[in-house]
């Protein structure tokens, strides 16, 4: 080996002895040291029990083992002339380094070993001590073997050797929802007891593939563990991202229900661990491989609603049918389930009927509630997903008229049979016109006896009429407003009848007594038993006209009000002559009370003297 000069004498070493204190000490890990050709490695040295100032220096030796008993400089943290011509131009372009950890540690850094970089590594402290004491050097064996580690895809192309892989790439198109398997063999061939971490991780599309840009999908680790990174750690725990090993070389990843997310190139990379003496795990060797493009087509850029007729006009009474067609994933994907429900109205419209992923049919609370009974309304699967549905409603009323929309919702079910919402698409407009007989109904309301006094019975008429060429059946409420203070008059219901003729009485502001009939074919009577004071008010009477289809529901064809009367509960002439004559006896007994008592109590007091 040519050196361009001796090397620097060394002190007289003694050995480091447990009852010497105080005594210098280089530390260096335990050997030896397996490290792949190739990769790079970090060799930590300090010093302790130490005199002078805290700023220790190092140089690094090797000796290899064709010349066991020459030592090479390599590095020196003191003289940037040290390193002899072997090293001398790696150190020059950075590849050889020693970094400073702190003022008494340092780290010896081989960005690329070399076979001939095998051999004993020296680490030696220049002495600043008063006195020779312990040891001012240590060595470490580092033994550096062959890369023997492979990584494949499963496509027909030959093993990797080097970092990545070739340019041809297998591609794949997904629908959302459907599951993605990829594999990758791994192996390795050393002759050291070593153990292998996969990990399957994904890039964005076409961005340079490193730490920073691959997200770590799912692993498994050097002591078998199984782990998921990031964003994926929910789909892991949800049963639906898994990597198993088939054989002793093969590993494969599966992601139950893709996501538009999961889009990207994907890689398989595999690390070699060894322990080393003082039991830490070190990654001495890194390949990796690209395994597919995948590509994620979403369920919502596939999912296409429409409605027909685009315009429909029909009569009250008729059958009302409309269609609506879905459109979504070709092939169909039997892991996307649909719900289709029809809405009627402007934006948020209301529901008239639902048919969920499971097929069961749902009513709108519009269509179904005790004031129009229950209506016939269906919402049937003509064909296979994502398929037709027909809406029909068996007796069409007016109030029927309206814009209608289909929406469709698609679901993915996860593996956990939970339904995930991945889409949802509304059709356009559909116009529905009805044409219907007019129910025109006017109210009247009068009092027979317009004098009322306090105590007499209240008599209330309401008189209907109707124009219409169907049967109408009337609801007819009475109502009052009562004025309190100065605030505005409220409305309270006091009594009604139903369509069906059943009665309902409130309550009177008296606590009064009340009654209603029928007088007439279209007059009605309220009667107020024992009116009082606080029965004062306005009265009038609400009618409610219903038309009944041959689906036995009703329809609401209208609601009118009739005009207020006033009852006021006059003071008999007695009334007004009572509290007089109260207060005229009242004052009598009082002047009589008082006379007597005066008397007595003089009777008593002369009574007394005697």
């Amino acid at each position: 080996v040519h050196v361009p000069g001796p090397p620097p004498l060394k002190p007289l070493l003694f050995p480091s002895l447990p009852w010497l204190c105080g005594a210098r000490e280089v530390h260096l890990p335990p050997g030896p040291l397996f490290r792949v050709e190739g990769t790079a490695i970090s060799i930590p040295c300090s010093v302790s029990e130490y005199e002078g100032p805290t700023l220790q220096h190092f140089e690094w030796f090797l000796y290899r083992p064709t010349a066991p008993e020459i030592s090479i400089g390599m590095v020196s943290t003191r003289d940037p002339t040290f390193p002899y011509a072997v090293f001398s131009p790696r150190v020059k372009s950075g590849e050889v380094s020693v970094q400073r950890l702190r003022g008494d540690a340092v780290e010896l850094r081989v960005a690329r070993l070399r076979a001939e970089d095998a051999g004993v590594y020296e680490c030696y402290t220049p002495t600043t001590d008063s006195t020779y004491h312990g040891n001012y050097s240590s060595k470490v064996v580092l033994k550096v073997i062959p890369d023997m580690l492979w990584v494949s895809a499963p496509t027909p192309r030959p093993p990797l050797l080097g970092r990545m892989a070739g340019t041809s790439l297998l591609q794949l198109s997904l629908s959302e929802g459907q599951e993605l398997q990829l594999s990758c063999t791994a192996q390795s061939q050393t002759q050291q007891h070593t153990h292998l971490s996969v990990s399957f991780g994904v890039s964005a599309p076409d961005a340079p593939v490193g730490r920073q840009t691959l997200q770590e999908v799912v692993g498994v680790r050097r002591d078998f563990a199984v782990e998921a990174g990031g964003r994926f750690a929910e789909q892991y725990r949800a049963g639906e991202l898994s990597v198993t090993k088939a054989g002793s070389e093969q590993y494969k990843m599966a992601i139950g229900r893709v996501r538009t997310g999961d889009a990207g190139t994907y890689h398989c990379t595999v690390g070699e661990w060894i322990q080393d003496p003082d039991g830490i795990w070190q990654l001495i060797a890194e390949k990796r491989a690209a395994l597919a493009q995948v590509t994620v087509q979403s369920i919502a850029s596939q999912l296409v609603v429409s409605a027909s007729p685009p315009e429909v006009r029909l009569s009250a009474g008729d059958a009302l049918e409309l269609l609506c067609n879905l459109s979504g994933p070709v092939p169909p994907a039997p892991h996307v389930a649909y719900a289709v429900s029809w809405e009627v109205g402007e934006g948020d419209g209301l529901l008239v009927a639902q048919l969920d992923t499971d097929g069961v049919a749902i009513i709108g609370e519009s269509y179904a509630n005790s004031q129009v009974g229950r209506r016939q309304v269906s919402l049937q699967k003509l064909t296979p997903a994502p398929g037709s549905y027909q809406l029909r409603i068996e007796s069409a009323q007016p109030g029927d008229a309206g814009t209608y929309h289909c929406v469709a919702r698609a679901y993915v079910r996860s593996s956990d049979a939970q339904l995930r919402e991945v889409a949802s698409s509304r059709s356009q407009g559909l116009k529905v016109h009805m044409k219907s007989e007019a129910v025109v109904v006017e109210v009247y309301a009068w009092l027979p006896v317009p004098a009322t006094y306090r105590g007499d019975t209240a008599e209330l008429l309401c008189n209907i009429s109707v124009e219409s060429t169907q049967a109408v059946h009337m609801a007819v409420s009475w109502w009052v407003e009562m004025t309190v203070g100065e605030e505005e008059p409220q409305g309270r219901m006091v009594a009604s009848v139903s369509r069906e003729g059943v009665a309902e009485l409130g309550r009177r502001a008296s606590g009064g007594d009340m009654s209603l009939d029928k007088v007439g074919p279209q007059c009605h009577r309220l009667r107020l038993h024992g009116v009082q004071p606080s029965d004062e008010g306005r009265y009038h009477c609400a009618v409610t006209s219903w038309v009944r289809y041959p689906d036995r529901s009703w329809y609401n064809a209208g609601a009118v009000k009739s005009n207020s009367v006033a009852v006021y509960p006059y003071a008999r002439a007695m009334d007004t002559l009572f509290i007089p004559l109260i207060v005229g006896i009242a004052s009598a007994l009082f002047t009589g009370i008082a006379i007597l008592a005066t008397i007595t109590c003089c009777f008593m007091r002369r009574l007394h003297k005697r």
